[in-house]
């Protein structure tokens, strides 16, 4: 029985040790690393985003290893670089790459002006740099994330020129790429709408789901001088409801006349992105029950 129980209790530990291992492994998985600086500029080039270049000696540079550990293996970290940069590492070790790669890393490090390990450079997708940070003083994670945060080129739909003011612009984009318009309508002057739209269009998961999924029109109230061209297709749209004292409207549609998903604006951004997040995944299924 002794025996039996000692089995047992080794291969509980075992089994413990395995899931932790598998889990380190996903939660690795999570973040991706490029090695190839050409293909880094090209995920660069298509997303808008800029390259965090890390460039370190995996096998011999012990503060590369610090700063792995106390940063770039951290949550804080993956929950800051995913969706704002491109990641690559520039690694030079000793030994375990051909001269040829150890050729081409080399000559990324000259082309930065990169003499020592770590280095971290963010690049624009033009090739340039940004800001740069040598060595790595033993800064909490999201110390070091702060660092690099406050130079991102602001990536935000109406900084990118994707936010349309006309609803008859932005029904002619989507027809010509196959989105639906996610248009917000809020009521002009009113301090409480504009604060809430300002809000959630800064929310990071609603600007990548509109980025990804709508193009995005932004509409004054009907009523005004700026919003006269789209008074009659907004007032159908909205099916001619009242406004209140604070009021925002968050519709989906096709033809910029028929409804096909509406939101309250007081809504918080997160039950606004699961919200459409629900109309996308039944507006894929409906279509794929057509088909």
């Amino acid at each position: 029985m002794q025996f039996t129980d000692s089995i047992r209790k080794t291969v509980g530990r075992l089994g413990l040790a395995m899931l932790m291992a598998v889990s380190a492994v996903a939660a690795q998985a999570e973040v991706r690393w490029l090695t190839n600086y050409a293909a880094a500029m090209t995920a660069a080039e298509k997303t808008g985003r800029p390259v965090l270049t890390v460039f370190t000696g995996s096998d011999w540079c012990l503060h590369c290893r610090n700063l792995e550990q106390n940063v770039l293996e951290t949550d804080t970290f993956r929950a800051w670089a995913e969706d704002r940069v491109i990641l690559l590492m520039i690694d030079l070790p000793q030994e375990g790459i051909s001269l040829d790669e150890r050729n081409a890393r080399s000559r990324v490090c000259v082309k930065y002006g990169v003499r020592s390990f770590p280095s971290v450079i963010l690049v624009a997708s033009d090739g340039s740099a940004i800001a740069a940070e040598k060595g790595y003083r033993g800064q909490a994670a999201s110390t070091w994330v702060a660092t690099f945060d406050g130079h991102l080129p602001d990536r935000s739909l109406a900084a990118a020129g994707r936010v349309h003011s006309s609803l008859d612009e932005a029904v002619a984009t989507a027809r010509d790429v196959h989105r639906p318009v996610l248009v917000m309508v809020s009521r002009s002057g009113d301090a409480d709408a504009s604060t809430r739209l300002a809000s959630l269009m800064r929310d990071p998961e609603f600007e990548s789901l509109a980025r990804e999924h709508f193009v995005v029109a932004r509409l004054p109230e009907t009523g005004t001088a700026e919003g006269s061209a789209d008074d009659a297709a907004v007032d159908e749209l909205l099916g001619g409801s009242e406004w209140s004292s604070d009021e925002l409207e968050i519709v989906v549609t096709d033809d910029g006349r028929t409804p096909l998903y509406a939101e309250a604006g007081d809504s918080e951004p997160g039950r606004v992105v699961s919200g459409l997040r629900r109309f996308l995944s039944s507006r894929q299924a409906s279509r794929s029950t057509r088909r």
